[in-house]
């Protein structure tokens, strides 16, 4: 990635406020600036976060730039986001950093200039190094376990020669060290995790028993309970291959797929609880391999077994754990319960329960604009399902989207449900389980569910309606 250059113009108004403040860098204070210029924005502000909390709301101006002080700013890695997409940004004590961006290729185009800058621009160019390598890995995880080891260690080794370069170059100190390292290391160690997964799903050969009896000795040498890089990609995605390795059922033919995905996350849970000390980190960890397991699995029966083992090894037990409230929703809708009621938008703006649109046997489906391939498959299938089974109600809900954007969709198209609009996802959420669009809830005549947890496309889908 090319540096920042110095013939970047700032815009005036940054310049002069940010050299009126310069003063303040030499109190003993933790002042610290964030601006900058962003090219087709998709939204017109930037949320400034840490550890997946909004601390920010940074509004555009007319010309897309943006300044925020903060008076007091802990030295440490950030978030900024102009969703959907975000990227990190490390401040020191005093950093004064400006960023310049193009949503439209927001990673290709991001620059950091100002105080602070060369750490950052040193983070994305080991960003962009591992999301080209990325690209042409699939060739490489098709080599045996030698060619694979010595090509990955020579990217390895590179990758590691410029890490030490610029640390010797830019001096940064220890706190910063913990991200400049693990950008390295951890898309390493992701690869030697993955690579006899993925050799055996392109090749058909299992290459365990063929690994170098030290090949995951590298385990070893990692912190799994450093705060710091709870919510940093790269130990992020290394830890969930790697929990999902160590967690998996080598006599997985013993047991059907849903069984199977069971057992393996309820395995993953059990070496989370051993593996990391630290409470916090380990809690953040649980909930995460909850999230994903809850999202992809919706049998009852495991998912109580699942939570039941979460709850026995999670202490966060707070309101605000989304995993309690996701068993909780879940439990309300076992089959023959009667389906919670929500408050709905219909066309003419008016909010309606769901009771009420229970008349006969009814099939409630998901959309959001943002899966826009989904709204239109899913309304297709629906179209066709009408035709097939003339006894049901349809009704199409809008997750997450503006009553504008809502409307604009629905008004491309002629499409002819009961369709309405969710304006309290919170509320859905808590009482439907609502974690994705890809979900159908089969109600009974008497409003008793019959499928809480359908999906619209499985092969088998359609005997759930006769």
């Amino acid at each position: 990635m090319l540096s920042f250059s110095k013939t970047y113009i700032v815009p005036i108004i940054l310049l002069s406020l940010l050299i009126s403040c310069k003063k303040d860098f030499f109190n003993n204070n933790y002042v610290a600036y964030f601006g900058g210029e962003v090219l087709n924005p998709t939204t017109r502000y930037i949320l400034f976060c840490k550890n997946n909390v909004v601390l920010d709301t940074i509004p555009l101006r007319s010309d897309n730039t943006f300044l925020k002080k903060f008076d007091s700013l802990t030295p440490g890695l950030y978030t900024f986001k102009n969703d959907p997409e975000y990227q990190y940004v490390y401040f020191d004590k005093n950093d004064s950093i400006k960023i310049h961006l193009d949503c439209k290729d927001f990673d290709q185009s991001l620059m950091f200039c100002g105080r602070g800058d060369e750490k950052n621009n040193y983070l994305m160019d080991m960003y962009l190094k591992n999301e080209k390598d990325k690209d042409k890995m699939f060739e490489v995880f098709d080599y045996d376990v030698q060619q694979f080891n010595e090509s990955i260690e020579n990217t390895n080794q590179k990758n590691i020669n410029f890490y030490k370069s610029k640390k010797e170059e830019i001096r940064w100190n220890e706190a910063f060290d913990i991200y400049a390292s693990a950008i390295v290391k951890f898309p390493y160690y992701t690869k030697k995790e993955i690579y006899p997964v993925i050799h055996k799903m392109r090749t058909g050969e299992d290459v365990l028993d063929k690994l170098p009896k030290d090949y995951y000795d590298f385990r070893k040498n990692i912190d799994y309970s450093n705060e710091s890089l709870t919510d940093f990609s790269p130990f992020a995605m290394y830890l969930n291959y790697m929990l999902n390795n160590a967690g998996a059922i080598n006599y997985h033919n013993h047991f059907s797929e849903i069984d199977l995905a069971l057992k393996t996350n309820i395995n993953k849970l059990k070496i989370a609880d051993t593996l990391i000390k630290n409470e916090k980190v380990k809690n953040i960890v649980l909930n995460n391999i909850a999230f994903q397991y809850l999202l992809e699995d919706q049998n009852m029966v495991n998912n109580k077994e699942f939570l039941d083992t979460y709850h026995k090894i999670s202490t966060d037990k707070s309101k605000k754990n989304e995993i309690l409230k996701i068993g909780d929703a879940i439990q309300l809708l076992t089959v023959g319960k009667i389906l919670p009621e929500v408050k709905l938008m219909d066309l003419s703006g008016k909010m309606v329960s769901s009771n009420d649109l229970i008349k006969g046997k009814t099939l409630f489906f998901f959309w959001s604009e943002k899966l826009n391939s989904h709204f239109i498959a899913s309304h297709k299938k629906i179209i066709e399902l009408k035709a097939k089974y003339p006894s049901y109600n349809f009704v199409a809900i809008n997750l997450n989207d503006s009553e504008k954007d809502w409307r604009s969709n629905l008004a491309q198209h002629n499409f002819t449900n009961t369709e309405l609009r969710c304006n309290n996802f919170e509320d859905i959420k808590s009482k439907w389980a609502i974690t994705k669009v890809h979900r159908v809830i089969i109600v009974n005549a008497d409003k008793t569910i019959k499928n809480g947890f359908s999906n619209l496309y499985d092969i088998n889908f359609e005997k759930e309606l006769k």
